[in-house]
């Protein structure tokens, strides 16, 4: 869209950036805890120092440092990432005024060519902007075409033929749309197409600027694309700077994920104890057990870790995976377990097993979704599948005895602390574990008993989520070493006081 209707409906070309920057500037008012204490000490302890309040300016600059590392992360992170164009919902107030707006420029743009004689001026800055887009798609070597651009498009000479009554909008605009032809990508090809049959004027600059647009968008996405392989250690660098300058600003910026390790490390000396084991706690393994912690998280009752905070949605939603994975191995080893080695060799029997109950599973984490009757439906369509199969080759059907035995230990997987169930949950656990330990390493480590039929779920999971962790320790791995040190300091003291 051209930048007068844009300052008409009052910057149109930053509704992306400022509705980023809002929702960073709400994280950070939710999360900058400025008058409080730190959340795991007591309510009793005295403060290192004096309540500090917060400015307006340096809220603002916080939140605009929290949206340039949290941009620059998603490219890192997120191989998909591509930057989308900005829009209102539908029906929304804000979507009404650009729409009405928009309509009021282009209608008054219409108005003035159709005076006699016509009026060129904003026809003139629209095509100035058409200009400066196109040549700000232009490499170093184009030198050709960046001359042909200027000679063509040269607005001294186009104000001279509007004020002499010679100029050609026509001939002008055709030529804008070869330039959009020869440096668009292949996908747009036919919308280069379309634009040529457009005859009346407005509605062809209408479009050509919709399309460079969305040009622009293309040239952004490849230049993401493109520098992403070098951006690595600029990146890491990058984070880490600017997560150092909001924890000076902040020094309470690292409470969470203090709580976060310092409870791993307990709870792994609690288990070292029970299990009369001498070998000291090391950094590496309290931290790897803490990622795992990620994948249990209450995100509802507990704060998440502020350096993983750009991640969470990532690790929610490995957690759902990880739940899905766990019921369905579970499921599938009741079922071969129960119904014994007449099924144990069938071919692709597994495979459609494993269909029927992951899609029965896939909404589980729906609010609505009920797991009881998912179960009970779940048990119900198996029986049926096994006793087809189990007739097709020449078994025996499933008994009725058999057929309740099955469904009702299939329904009371529903049950957190059911036994296949967590015996599946640790095997899952243990696998991502060796996994994590093992991620410089080509192999992956070997499957436990049962999740053969997820092997290559778990193993896409597995990956995901070593990339992430591997990721957040080279960007907040001086942070940690921190952390960790001292609570497995304070950790040794108190076992020697013991």
């Amino acid at each position: 869209m051209p930048k007068e209707a844009d300052h008409i409906e009052g910057g149109g070309d930053k509704e992306s950036e400022e509705s980023t920057q809002e929702t960073s500037q709400q994280t950070v008012r939710k999360r900058v805890r400025t008058n409080t204490p730190s959340p795991h000490r007591g309510t009793d302890t005295p403060q290192a120092s004096p309540p500090r309040f917060v400015s307006v300016e340096e809220l603002m600059e916080t939140a605009k440092g929290v949206t340039n590392m949290a941009l620059a992360h998603e490219i890192m992170v997120n191989q998909a990432f591509q930057v989308k164009p900005s829009e209102f919902p539908e029906g929304s107030l804000e979507r009404r005024v650009k729409e009405i707006m928009h309509k009021a420029f282009w209608d008054c743009l219409e108005a003035q060519l159709k005076e006699d004689p016509p009026q060129y001026m904003h026809a003139i800055k629209l095509l100035a902007e058409m200009k400066e887009t196109l040549l700000s798609f232009l490499l170093p070597g184009h030198g050709h075409l960046r001359s042909c651009i200027e000679e063509v498009l040269d607005l001294g000479l186009i104000q001279q033929q509007a004020e002499n009554g010679a100029l050609d909008i026509g001939s002008l605009s055709q030529f804008i749309i070869e330039m959009m032809g020869s440096l668009c990508a292949p996908c747009r090809d036919e919308d280069i197409s379309k634009l040529k049959e457009i005859t009346d004027f407005v509605p062809l600059l209408k479009a050509i600027f919709s399309l460079l647009d969305l040009m622009k968008l293309d040239m952004a996405n490849f230049a993401v694309n493109s520098i992403r392989p070098h951006l690595m250690q600029q990146s890491v660098e990058y984070e880490r700077n600017k997560f150092q300058e909001f924890l000076d600003k902040q020094p309470n910026a690292l409470d969470y994920t203090e709580k976060w390790l310092t409870e791993t490390a307990i709870d792994l000396r609690k288990a070292s104890s029970t299990a009369a084991s001498s070998d000291p706690l090391l950094p590496a393994n309290v931290h790897n057990q803490a990622y795992l912690r990620l994948l249990k998280w209450n995100h509802l009752a507990e704060p998440f870790p502020e350096t993983l905070l750009m991640d969470q949605a990532r690790f929610q939603e490995m957690q759902q995976n990880v739940d899905v994975l766990v019921l369905l191995s579970s499921i599938l080893l009741i079922v071969y377990t129960t119904t014994g080695e007449a099924i144990s060799g069938l071919p692709g029997l597994m495979e459609t097993l494993k269909n029927t109950v992951h899609a029965m599973l896939a909404d589980m984490h729906n609010p609505s979704f009920c797991l009881q009757e998912a179960l009970a439906t779940t048990g119900e369509k198996l029986c049926m599948e096994l006793s087809q199969c189990l007739s097709q080759h020449g078994y025996s059907t499933l008994s009725t005895d058999q057929k309740n035995t099955l469904m009702g230990q299939i329904s009371a997987t529903m049950q957190p602390d059911n036994t296949v169930r967590k015996l599946m949950d640790s095997r899952v656990q243990k696998y991502l574990l060796a996994f994590l330990e093992s991620s410089q390493h080509k192999n992956s480590p070997p499957l436990a008993g049962g999740l053969a039929p997820v092997n290559k779920e778990l193993r896409e999971l597995a990956i995901r989520f070593s990339h992430l962790i591997n990721f957040n320790k080279l960007v907040f791995s001086p942070f940690y070493q921190k952390i960790l040190h001292k609570c497995l300091l304070s950790g040794e003291c108190a076992s020697t006081e013991t």
